[in-house]
């Protein structure tokens, strides 16, 4: 009786390609971008706007731009532009991943669009500057509901579609509650707590996209 050696079974390899890589984009820039405002929050002595100085900067009080002013303003500003571009290059990644459309695709890029803008308008070109963040964290209201479509109708995307469901009215009402708690006044820059509501809302919002970003990397 003679025995013969199995041929191994060869099992199919899938490497990541450009689209997965590009991917990446939508977990570094957010990532990257909390860091940022975190460390810089830390550090940040106070700065001067429109005559007004802030000798101390609070996370609680203060919106996340107030960074981009004073001493941490080449640092803030730098990581407001790179992890916007950073942003748009994950979500042009995950929906190449995905097969999604252009309109999703455009609506999704205009949270990094508007996150670079307050980086190049600083607190001091208040309206380019207000554009941005409404940009950055008013559009997932929309683009949200629209992703989650998309992914709902993507094996094994399901369960994040239905979450972006979810994630659109609960960005709304924590953009809304900035504009509620946020007083454009100097005094009311140093009290109250539109700062931690900001941070709420971009912590919120970058999450998903970090979610997104993961997920199409490792889709094969």
């Amino acid at each position: 009786m003679t025995f013969t050696q199995a041929a191994p079974v060869s099992r199919p390899t899938s490497k990541p390609g450009l689209p997965h890589l590009l991917a990446l984009g939508a977990v570094v820039g957010p990532v990257l971008f909390t860091v940022s405002w975190l460390v810089l929050g830390a550090v940040s002595d106070g700065y001067t706007l429109f005559g007004h100085t802030f000798r101390d900067y609070s996370p609680v009080s203060q919106p996340i731009s107030g960074l981009g002013m004073g001493d941490t303003a080449p640092y803030m500003n730098t990581a407001f532009v790179l992890c916007g571009l950073l942003l748009v290059v994950g979500v042009v990644g995950v929906m190449r991943v995905t097969s999604g459309g252009r309109v999703t695709t455009a609506l999704l890029a205009l949270t990094g669009v508007g996150q670079a803008m307050c980086g190049i308008f600083t607190l001091e070109a208040m309206m380019p500057h207000s554009l941005g963040f409404m940009l950055a964290l008013g559009t997932p209201a929309v683009s949200f509901l629209l992703a989650g479509r998309h992914f709902r109708r993507v094996p094994g995307w399901e369960r994040l579609g239905t979450g972006l469901f979810v994630a659109a009215p609960v960005s709304l009402a924590l953009f809304v509650a900035f504009f509620m708690t946020f007083q454009p006044t100097a005094d009311g820059a140093e009290h109250g707590v539109a700062g931690l509501v900001q941070r709420a809302g971009a912590v919120e919002v970058f999450a998903w996209f970090v979610a997104m970003g993961w997920m199409a990397f490792r889709h094969r």
